[in-house]
């Protein structure tokens, strides 16, 4: 637990500070629903994601409503949203920015200024990112890990909260380029979005195809959001369940004497300390979302897949056998021994 934090709150302060994130928990999902049928998985992912203040990469077939989903979040949260369509001629500036010069009409002075670009903002959707030429990508690293951007040698401060919801389509691979392993390792999530079941489908057609407008109103404020990050991260962890989330991250790793069969079969590479912090917290968001107030080894396992499946790589005895990453970290997740205490 964050002890530094917490031991300077008041019980009293601190139980309505849990309440009040689980009451903007309900809600937050509550106005979602309005606009966004199913996927409750992807809904929840997404959220605590939020709430740890990390990243997500969204993979999901074209018409799955990937950008309806962040849009209807950041109308929820009350946050500044930007959308930026990821194309092969996206130059870097057209992300971070650009100095320009003016001339002062009363002086005719000239001097340099600064034109921010849409990373400026709150909820920024990076649409089919995998279109756009690796070192376009690599300008929303900087802004990813260290909230600020460099332009022509200057350092600018990105406002908080700050938080990157990418997009990309899994299935046209002509004309795109692979995210660098560097870059998908900022990413606290890779979310699946799957089709609908019948009886959903049959839904969206009566949100959409009529006269009804759907639309999300906004339940909370960027430094309420910036409260509830805080908050998550006072959830105690018991060293038990830590030992757990470590010992699942180094299974994912061929070289380590703890990796089942499966892993050294099918993996090249496994998972960095990275993945581990991002159980963790992830795992203390899933906590509080649902009315618990420490973290169990339920938690470290149910959200191990989706923080993994970018961050371990397949060999070619798994592309021959047709093996995907969940499937191997599943197997690997039921080999790894649960803590009795």
């Amino acid at each position: 637990m964050s002890s530094t934090i917490a031991s300077t709150l008041d019980a009293t302060e601190l139980r309505a500070r849990v309440e009040r994130f689980q009451d903007a928990h309900g809600k937050i999902n509550q106005q979602i629903r309005r606009v966004i049928v199913g996927q409750q998985e992807v809904v929840d992912q997404v959220l605590t994601a939020l709430f740890v203040g990390g990243h997500c990469l969204i993979t999901g077939m074209p018409g799955t409503a990937k950008t309806l989903l962040v849009r209807t979040l950041a109308d929820t949260l009350g946050l500044m949203f930007k959308r930026i369509q990821f194309t092969p001629d996206l130059m870097p500036t057209d992300i971070t920015g650009t100095d320009i010069i003016e001339e002062d009409s009363s002086t005719g002075k000239r001097q340099w200024t600064f034109v921010q670009g849409p990373i400026f903002t709150n909820v920024l959707l990076a649409d089919e990112i995998n279109r756009t030429p690796p070192k376009t990508q690599a300008a929303l690293l900087e802004a990813m890990q260290e909230k600020c951007c460099t332009v022509r040698g200057n350092l600018y401060k990105l406002g908080a909260p700050f938080f990157v919801l990418a997009t990309q389509n899994p299935i046209e691979l002509e004309g795109t380029y692979p995210l660098p392993e560097a870059q998908l390792d900022r990413f606290l999530f890779n979310v699946l979005l799957d089709y609908l079941p019948f009886e959903e489908e049959m839904q969206v057609l009566g949100l959409t195809t009529t006269t009804h407008t759907a639309k999300a109103d906004p339940v909370t404020t960027a430094d309420e959001i910036l409260g509830m990050q805080e908050l998550v991260r006072m959830v105690p962890v018991a060293d038990s369940v830590a030992r757990y989330a470590v010992a699942i991250v180094r299974a994912t790793r061929p070289s380590d004497p703890s990796a089942p069969e499966i892993v050294k079969k099918y993996l090249s590479f496994g998972a960095s300390v990275r993945g581990i912090q991002n159980i963790i917290l992830a795992s203390k968001a899933r906590a509080l979302m649902n009315h618990r107030y420490h973290v169990s080894t339920d938690d470290i396992a149910s959200l191990a897949v989706p923080v993994l499946r970018h961050r371990v790589l397949l060999n070619f005895h798994a592309e021959s056998d047709k093996v995907t990453q969940d499937f191997v970290l599943r197997k690997m997740i039921e080999a790894v021994s649960v803590p009795r205490d």
